[in-house]
């Protein structure tokens, strides 16, 4: 982990409650620890720990299916987490399992887009009118946790304010990273108080403004600063319904909002004529909501560790260069259980710069360190994959809903990029029958090997 622990303790944490996989496993015994070095820190990656036991436990549950002669698909099938399965860690999973529809879709999709039956997806074929390129599909699939977990408290917070214009403005201190938070803030609003998107405003991140929304991690934001969106949107509709039922002397019921027009007995009022009846009487259209995620458990009290999960599959189609070991991935099938797609259109981002994050963390990406000394010591050295290296990305969104979660919505954030290694490198093993266990893959590693068994 590096000269300092950083988060190194809590991403070796969340790699050892994450180690049996997705799969239903009666009995585990993980232990795993962080040493210091010489070294930089070490800190946080996209997956948070999970990234790297998916990369362990994927390659081995192909390894098994091939020493058992079974479809690498169906033993996955066979052991998927499902509702009422318990997790290593004890948890008893109650709801929103979407992870065997997240297998069978990826399955069938494979099938469809590469043209290929069932059977044929896992062997290699030559590319047409070459005797060195070699293609084949390969198969992981992963869950993460959504939200801190282990006891820590999850709190977001979320001002929602009409002002004199009738527009709205929805505020947070959370962090947008471009995973589409302002968004899902803005739609949430817009959907509680029955306007256009367009009607509302979003600010984030300025701390002198706005409540604690906690850190942007663990794949949180959507679920707990939406969460407090959503309640403060609905407080202030219930503050907004009160005060027209007192002012016309009509049940609250009878109040509806509809197309940015509230109803009240008769009398269409727009949101600039709400607001300037509320402030006429004293009232101040604003309303703050702190919201608090479910409690968890600290690891080794038993209990849930964590609030929800969310589950991914994915398949890449490698083609694999046999003389020089250069592996280029073609297409990626990807199926996300997300509880509820807030925003698809957004979602689908996500999805595909997940999966190039992953592509990147899996081929290109690596930091070298020679004798205490970094080598990679500008981005340039560092190769993050471009648009040139993008592959063919078909995303596809899978939506078992969550009890508490905004309109049942889960996170996709880390998820999306979990299993894209995995499925790349047991793509190379089915192409060329190379096997790789370190990262970033090695063409070099990969051209000897093929070389030496030339050979032979």
């Amino acid at each position: 982990t590096g000269a300092y622990a950083s988060l190194g303790e809590k991403v070796m944490t969340r790699a050892t409650t994450h180690s049996a996989g997705p799969y239903d496993i009666e009995h585990v015994r993980a232990d795993c620890y962080a040493m210091y070095t010489n070294n930089p820190p070490a800190g946080a990656f996209r997956g948070f720990g999970v990234t790297q036991s998916a990369f362990a436990v994927e390659s081995m549950m192909d390894m098994l299916a091939e020493k058992l002669n079974l479809d690498p698909i169906e033993l996955r099938r066979m052991n998927a987490l499902h509702v009422g399965s318990i997790t290593n860690t004890g948890q008893e999973l109650r709801e929103s399992v979407g992870l065997m529809e997240c297998i069978d879709k990826v399955s069938i999709a494979m099938c469809q887009v590469s043209g290929l039956s069932r059977d044929g997806l896992f062997k290699p074929h030559l590319v047409p009118d070459t005797s060195h390129l070699v293609c084949s599909w390969g198969f992981a699939a992963a869950y993460k946790n959504t939200g801190l977990g282990g006891g820590a408290p999850d709190i977001s917070g979320a001002d929602v304010e009409l002002y004199e214009d009738g527009t709205f403005q929805v505020r947070s201190s959370a962090a947008e990273l471009g995973q589409g938070l302002v968004t899902v803030m803005r739609l949430t609003v817009a959907e509680e108080m029955s306007v256009p998107p367009e009607q509302v405003h979003v600010l984030v991140m300025d701390t002198d403004l706005t409540p604690n929304g906690g850190p942007t991690t663990a794949s949180r934001q959507t679920y707990v600063t939406g969460n407090a969106s959503r309640h403060a949107a609905t407080t202030l509709r219930d503050q907004i319904t009160a005060s027209m039922a007192e002012k016309y002397d009509v049940r609250p019921e009878q109040i509806r909002f509809e197309n940015g027009i509230v109803h009240v007995n008769g009398h269409s009022l727009t949101y600039a004529e709400v607001y300037r009846e509320m402030t006429a009487s004293g009232q101040q259209p604003r309303v703050r909501y702190m919201y608090e995620a479910p409690k968890t458990q600290p690891l080794g009290t038993g209990g849930d560790m964590h609030f929800a999960f969310s589950f991914g599959v994915q398949a890449a189609e490698v083609e694999v260069n046999k003389l020089t070991g250069e592996v280029r991935v073609l297409k990626v099938v990807s199926a996300n259980d997300v509880g509820m797609a807030v925003n698809p259109l957004g979602l689908q981002g996500q999805v595909e710069g997940g999966v190039m994050m992953g592509l990147g963390n899996c081929l290109t990406e690596e930091f070298i360190m020679d004798n205490g000394h970094v080598v990679t010591d500008h981005l340039a050295r560092y190769r993050i994959p471009g648009i040139m290296l993008t592959p063919e990305i078909t995303s596809i969104i899978v939506e078992h809903p969550t009890a508490e979660g905004p309109y049942g919505a889960k996170g996709v954030g880390e998820i999306c990029s979990i299993p894209t290694t995995p499925a790349i490198t047991n793509a190379i093993y089915n192409a060329v029958r190379v096997r790789v266990d370190k990262l970033p893959v090695d063409q070099e590693l990969i051209a000897r090997e093929l070389w030496e068994r030339e050979k032979k």
